[in-house]
């Protein structure tokens, strides 16, 4: 699956980055989410869009295939080729504010080889720690999943289907546009998102494909605008792919103090499961 190289060496490894939060990425956020941009400068940055600051500035020479940032710097050198972002667990404190700096702070957590149905995985989960004014203000530990590429007779596994009684529910339409400026806006030069071609003849994608996080990002923004409460916690899975452009439904249910979400595609399958916490 790997290398020589002992990937667990790379456990404990640690890099810090301070960047200040300037209220343009998050106008451009909001134009890009078709809002008026109207964040400014002592505005709370709304919860998921710090992955719009502190962008690694990689050269192209130092790209991989898929034009991701080449492996074995702070992410171990995996040589499975396809990376994907499997899912999140987010624990808020307090607000990040625009106009001011902040660091983050990033420490390998564990990396697990495992072999799944469709061919060899590795787990990689990386904790960040959001720092302003000396404060803790958000935790997150991110979970990336390496794989191989599909196979000519690689096993098609069937997604769990989406449940079928949301209480709030809103239609997403993605367009070529919505996901280059998002990759744009995050410096993500993943092809999947906006070389069709790789996407579908590398990769085995249906075609161009929306962005995990930017799904996360819309769960938890219809659930914060369906309470009206900021959230404490928030952990998302992704299930299945997006892709090809087709429209799909980011939808939930409400408890308490609670809201189960979910991202339904447009063939009802599963793509993305959500809990969030207010």
């Amino acid at each position: 699956m790997t290398s020589t190289v002992n990937l667990q060496d790379w456990v404990g490894r640690e890099i810090e980055r301070t960047d200040h939060l300037r209220p343009e990425p998050a106008r451009f956020m909001q134009a890009t989410l078709d809002r008026d941009p109207t964040f400014a400068t002592g505005d709370r940055l709304p919860a998921l869009w710090h992955w719009l600051y502190f962008l690694e500035a990689s050269r192209s020479s130092d790209l991989g295939r898929d034009a991701h940032p080449k492996r074995g710097r702070f992410l171990p050198p995996i040589t499975l080729p396809r990376r994907m972002w499997a899912g999140g667990r987010f624990a808020f404190h307090t607000d990040l504010v625009l106009g001011q700096a902040a660091t983050k702070k990033s420490t390998i957590k564990s990396v697990v080889e495992k072999e799944g149905r469709t061919g060899p995985l590795c787990f990689v989960t990386v904790h960040h720690d959001y720092l302003q004014a000396g404060q803790l203000a958000l935790s997150e530990e991110h979970d990336i999943v390496y794989r191989a590429d599909p196979g000519a007779h690689a096993k098609v596994t069937e997604p769990a289907q989406a449940p079928e009684h949301a209480e709030f529910s809103q239609t997403i339409t993605p367009t070529q546009v919505m996901l280059f400026r998002y990759s744009a806006l995050t410096f993500n030069g993943h092809r999947i998102h906006y070389d069709a071609d790789y996407a579908r003849d590398v990769e085995g994608y249906d075609g161009l494909v929306f962005h995990g996080p930017l799904t996360a990002t819309l769960l938890l923004d219809l659930a914060c605008r369906q309470t009206a409460r900021p959230p404490k916690h928030f952990t998302f899975r992704g299930l299945a792919p997006i892709s090809g452009l087709a429209a799909f439904h980011i939808e939930g249910q409400q408890n308490k103090d609670t809201a189960n979400l979910w991202a339904r595609r447009a063939d009802g399958a599963l793509a993305m499961s959500a809990t969030a916490s207010f």
